[in-house]
């Protein structure tokens, strides 16, 4: 079906450029709209036949619904994570497909760079000096060579991070609800319990989905756990932390740093320009005041190579759906049953 018209929500001038361009050899009708979907404007989704999504565009059973009234057959998510989808409520009437890796050193490396910056206190740093202020005194960081590294999650990016701080000469313990015991043999790390990553880690890193059983899995009682002065780090999902939780960790001391490029509420301020305004979430300006604390705008996907591969996953995605649109499961496809 090469005329397939798609309403192609939350596009940024990035966005917009390079699916444009790959888009060519497909021919697709695209439709590219600045707002998120939701309920309000979702009439503009009417009369196409996939709607393309990122992270913080939200598919609840009334959208569903809407979509599905609508014509639309197939949800094309322009990301991993589909904690945004009621996939029980698609089931049996659209198809949902996702990019399931666009490029793990993008984001792996990411959290590499959150790292070094904290420690080093690089931000801090500059800063000063832009100020012509040269002083060290608060700067000082730790050798990560001999440090302990807990990586939550080991699918495509959790490796890439393994391999990224053994470079450094760490020691790196692993969990994940499905360890790849090879893997961790070759790397030189070793899967553990959560209890020994929260008690033995000296930077922790979060890289794993969220679902029902990662949802605030740091919180006061896993924080409790954790070694004092810890690193967080966390380039998943926002919710896998507890942010008020998060705070009193780093008002006692507890944690000693956060690199958090994804916040619970990030759907209202993400991806867009507020800096003329007010900000009205008290948590996320709590967050702010750290000197200790960086946060990033969900950036750590975004590298050149990342945007193509995601735009041609995404193109392709459509392309085998329309080629048998009776398929029983297409590669990339998420499903309530298939969970």
């Amino acid at each position: 079906m090469d005329n397939a018209k798609i309403a192609f929500f939350d596009s940024k001038p990035y966005d917009m450029e390079v699916f444009k361009t790959l888009n060519e050899k497909h021919g697709y009708e695209i439709r590219f709209y600045k707002n998120h979907l939701n309920i309000e404007n979702s009439i503009l989704a009417n009369g196409f036949d996939v709607v393309c999504v990122f992270v913080n565009d939200s598919l609840d059973k009334e959208m569903i619904d809407i979509l599905y009234g609508y014509g639309v057959k197939l949800v094309a998510l322009r990301c991993a994570g589909f904690n945004n989808v009621d996939l029980k409520a698609a089931q049996g009437k659209l198809r949902v497909v996702r990019v399931p890796a666009y490029s793990p050193h993008a984001v792996a490396e990411y959290n590499a760079a959150l790292i070094l910056t904290l420690n080093r206190k690089i931000h801090r740093a500059y800063y000063r000096t832009r100020d012509l202020n040269f002083a060290l005194s608060g700067l000082m960081g730790f050798d990560l060579f001999g440090k302990c590294a807990g990586i939550i999650g080991t699918g495509k990016i959790g490796k890439v991070l393994v391999r990224i701080l053994k470079g450094f000469g760490m020691e790196v313990l692993l969990f994940d609800k499905y360890p790849d015991e090879a893997f961790a043999l070759e790397a030189g790390a070793r899967y553990v319990g959560l209890d020994e990553i929260f008690r033995g880690s000296d930077i922790i890193s979060l890289n794993c989905p969220l679902t029902k059983e990662t949802e605030y899995m740091i919180n006061a009682a896993t924080i409790d756990m954790m070694k004092k002065g810890v690193m967080l780090i966390n380039t998943g999902r926002g919710k896998l932390i507890n942010t008020k939780d998060l705070i009193e960790g780093l008002k006692d001391g507890k944690i000693g740093s956060a690199g958090l490029d994804v916040y619970e509420e990030e759907g209202n301020y993400f991806y867009e320009d507020h800096s003329d305004r007010l900000l009205p979430d008290d948590v996320l300006a709590r967050l702010l005041t750290f000197n200790n604390v960086i946060i990033t705008s969900h950036q750590g996907f975004f590298t050149r190579e990342a945007l193509t591969n995601i735009a041609t996953t995404t193109l392709d995605n459509i392309k085998e759906y329309f080629l048998n649109p009776e398929k029983e499961k297409y590669p990339n496809e998420v499903c309530y049953k298939c969970q």
